[in-house]
């Protein structure tokens, strides 16, 4: 895939295509907002700053891919994403969960990232001081003149070295080449590892302090902690692993990854509020109850989607430039019953289309993590061939339609359940009965047999599906 820089709103709405059918105005939408956040940072005058992102609604029933246009999208760009559902927000009390938990879990994503991409960049600097580290416990260097090695090796050499540290220096070389070729994997060693601290200071503070005091007092009090190390005996293949992340750690400085990983939030971060439906006042009513909940939750999210600074334990963020994308199915309530100021917020209001009995047709066949693709995966896994005739996947893709037309309208995910009903028996007599190198052929008359019980039943579908 191309940089996120080079993709235009054409590709990036191509690279959506890959994983999500139909919705062509939802692509289309939020792919326009990728790219004017990179339009934003060409721009080189003062009004740069001023350009705020135009945060998106998508309204449409469960199932039909507002979840999954969003994940995807940050996946392009390799930005921070994270999701929350709105309605969490009201289960503690008045106004529930602190909302702005949603940055604070942005910033975690985004520093992870980053993180990544640091870690990537020293590793092999890294793998060459483990292998040292590994070597010296291995074959101690010589210290001084009276040295004596303590292991023999047989050197294919006519003449004898002259001094131990020639010899040592070819055993070293000699045991490198068979560490590098994984011929000491399992040879335990003894090495030392930093203790894990665990910081038990949950009570203090009696409820009063945020998230962030919080978790800044627990860094300050692990700091001011000795550093603890203990012994572990580890085969060196395990070692490596353990030795690697300590070595990574020391190469990379973390108060640059959190400066980088702060900007690359504000910038770039994506958080996607499900559910925003269920903290509207539904139409009809009046205030009281419940409702005054929901439009506390509204408004103490206002600020955030406004734009404001959220104190996080990396630092302080502000979300002026993230890109809010809202969703939900709006079923009983309307967009309209959100307060004014917070549909003012969302300006981009996208209405994704049901499922048709085609589409389900081309989930099945096109995207590159289709449901038959990932059956096929594991029954690959167990040597064991899994083919679909085209009337087959016809066929299944009609059955879902229907159950979701006579049932409830879960969308795509009515497609699992009728996969697995459909593909169940064979995975649970696989490798017992069903032996590796078989072929298991899924035909038309075969879905018609294992699911065709389920349609005529609509008593026992409700149950079951």
């Amino acid at each position: 895939m191309k940089p996120i820089e080079s993709l235009t709103p054409r590709q990036i709405v191509v690279e959506l295509d890959k994983y999500i059918i139909g919705q062509k105005d939802a692509k289309r939408n939020v792919a326009i907002a990728l790219r004017n956040r990179i339009r934003r940072m060409m721009v080189t005058s003062e009004i740069q700053k001023d350009i705020v992102p135009n945060n998106i609604l998508l309204i449409g029933s469960t199932g039909v891919g507002k979840t999954e246009i969003a994940r995807r999208l940050a996946k392009i760009a390799n930005a921070p994403f994270t999701k929350v559902e709105a309605s969490k927000f009201t289960e503690v009390g008045y106004v529930g969960r602190d909302v702005e938990s949603m940055v604070r879990d942005l910033v975690e994503q985004s520093v992870h990232l980053v993180s990544e991409i640091k870690n990537e960049a020293v590793k092999v600097k890294a793998a060459e001081s483990v292998e040292e580290v590994i070597l010296d416990i291995l074959i101690p260097p010589v210290k001084s003149a009276g040295f004596t090695r303590a292991i023999p090796v047989n050197i294919d050499s006519e003449t004898e070295p002259e001094s131990d540290s020639e010899l040592n220096e070819k055993t070293r070389d000699r045991f490198r080449e068979k560490l590098r070729n994984g011929e000491l994997d399992d040879r335990k060693i003894e090495i030392n590892v930093k203790a894990s601290s665990s910081v038990g200071i949950g009570m203090i503070g009696n409820g009063m302090m945020d998230d962030a005091s919080m978790a800044g007092l627990q860094d300050m009090i692990s700091g001011m902690m000795p550093k603890k190390t203990k012994k572990r005996k580890l085969s060196i293949a395990e070692a490596r692993k353990v030795l690697l992340d300590e070595e990574v750690s020391k190469l990379v400085d973390f108060d640059e990854v959190k400066e980088e990983a702060i900007k690359l939030a504000e910038n770039n971060g994506i958080i996607f509020i499900d559910e925003i439906d269920k903290i509207a006042s539904k139409s009809g009513k009046g205030g009281g109850g419940p409702d005054v909940s929901r439009e506390g939750v509204q408004r103490d999210l206002l600020p955030i989607v406004e734009g404001s600074a959220v104190n996080t334990k990396y630092g302080v963020v502000n979300t002026d430039h993230v890109l809010f994308i809202a969703a939900g199915a709006f079923h009983v309530s309307k967009p309209s019953d959100l307060i004014p100021e917070l549909q003012g917020r969302f300006p981009i209001r996208v209405e994704l289309q049901s499922l048709s009995q085609e589409d389900f047709s081309r989930i099945l066949r096109e995207p590159k993590n289709a449901l038959t693709k990932q059956y096929q995966a594991l029954f690959g896994a167990e040597e064991v061939s899994l083919e679909f005739t085209d009337d087959a996947i016809e066929e299944i893709a009609r059955i879902a339609f229907l159950i979701n037309q006579e049932v409830e309208n879960i969308g795509a995910r009515r497609l699992h359940t009728v996969m697995s009903h459909l593909l169940n028996d064979f995975l649970f007599e696989v490798p017992d009965v069903i032996e590796p190198n078989s072929k298991i052929m899924v035909t038309h008359e075969m879905v018609l047999e294992r699911l065709n019980p389920l349609v005529k039943n609509r008593d026992l579908s409700q149950y079951i599906l």
